[in-house]
């Protein structure tokens, strides 16, 4: 018999990648995943930028080659414009935010050790504290203000964690977004416990909605956080790109943690992206895409008012994906979930984002997916299945 890794045992698939099967199956609505509308994609303009450099730099584009410093260039003047303090040598190129989280585990981490995460968080942040071991704390999240910082110091002052993560903007899975105060404050908490907070940030370009707000890593003094920001949601998912904002003293460990991975990052991809980037292509294509996805949102607003008001409640989020939604106590969203699929609809359990199953009366829901026609027949639909099982009439 073969003996797994303690690490390989502790760890858990993600719920979300089982369901992208299902949300790909013909006549399944799917209001579950974490993507944007493919019909928004830059296809066109990627592919313009994809055969410019093939042309203009021919094979060396599909050797092994280092990180592209105009990219880094790009992302440190991305962060500079948002109140980071940041420079080129700062930022390091990673296979997406989720590589850079599982980097900064390894870096920061051993198992056994403790770590702090939100009850309510993304699985893939699950996968890198539970799923490597840590001892895990959670603490709540406010629905109109984000993470709780006063628990945050409670476990800071006692239980002296490794690190901690926090989703600052339209959180997955709640679509709450920190409150200004709290970002200053987390990032005060950091440097007086001296203990690394990650800042796990895809979603902050998503904004349709309200004015922007400073990441944490802008009230940064000290180099105790970590900023993880990513081009998945902002360009495109398989791209695969993202980044971590360090101090320089510490990309050479960070280098050989990514080493010990995949080596580095696809060069014709960063300088596709880069072209991309460089041509000033951003910002209409996120202009394109956050209008749509206002759209979608005010949509599922709606939709939801029609068929759940009074009932339950659920978030109204600024930008990103995703509205959590919570039903009364009693009601069991995974139990619900296979007469979801027999109605053709699909949602995320609420318990798939807890690591000790809690939230089992709540679920997310994506607006990005679906155009709107669509998000009101997903959501009758969703309103039948609760109707049946359980409590609306």
């Amino acid at each position: 018999m073969i003996t797994l890794s303690q690490e390989v045992s502790c760890l858990k698939r993600s719920v979300m990648r089982d369901l992208l099967s299902l949300a790909t199956a013909p006549g399944i609505l799917s209001l579950a995943g974490g993507l944007p509308a493919t019909e928004m994609l830059p296809l066109d303009e990627y592919r313009r930028c994809l055969n410019y450099v093939l042309e203009r730099d021919g094979a060396r584009l599909l050797q092994y080659n280092p990180q592209h410093p105009g990219l880094r260039a790009w992302i440190a003047a991305y962060m500079h414009r948002r109140g980071v303090d940041c420079e080129p040598e700062h930022i390091f190129i990673t296979s997406g935010a989720q590589q850079g989280l599982a980097i900064l585990s390894r870096l920061l981490l051993d198992p056994g050790d403790t770590a702090v995460i939100e009850a309510a968080t993304f699985t893939g942040i699950q996968q890198i504290t539970a799923g490597r071991g840590a001892h895990v704390r959670t603490i709540p999240t406010d629905l109109a203000t984000g993470a709780d910082t006063d628990a945050l110091e409670v476990i800071f002052k006692t239980q002296r964690p490794r690190f901690a993560v926090i989703i600052p903007d339209f959180h997955n899975p709640l679509g709450v977004s920190l409150s200004l105060e709290k970002r200053r404050r987390i990032a005060a908490l950091a440097t007086e416990y001296q203990i690394p907070v990650i800042e796990d940030d895809p979603y902050s370009p998503l904004r349709f909605e309200g004015d922007p707000l400073p990441p944490i890593k802008a009230f940064d003094r000290d180099g105790f956080i970590f900023y993880v920001g990513s081009f998945s949601k902002m360009f495109a998912p398989s791209a695969r790109l993202g980044w971590i904002v360090a101090p320089p003293a510490l990309l050479p460990k960070i280098t050989v943690v990514r080493e010990s991975m995949d080596l580095e990052s696809s060069i014709l991809t960063q300088t596709a992206v880069y072209e991309f980037l460089s041509n000033g292509l951003l910002e209409p294509h996120l202009e394109r895409l956050n209008t749509e996805n206002r759209r979608r949102r005010d949509t599922l607003m709606s939709a939801l008012e029609m068929h759940f008001s009074g009932v339950a409640s659920w978030t109204c989020p600024q930008g990103g994906l995703f509205v959590w939604m919570t039903l009364p106590d009693g009601v069991d969203t995974t139990a619900a979930f296979q007469d979801a699929i027999d109605r053709q609809v699909i949602y995320i359990p609420g318990a798939a984002f807890s690591i000790d199953g809690h939230f089992t009366n709540a679920l997310r829901l994506n607006f990005s997916i679906l155009p709107p026609d669509l998000i009101y027949t997903a959501v009758e639909r969703l309103a039948s299945v609760f109707n049946q099982e359980f409590v609306l009439s």
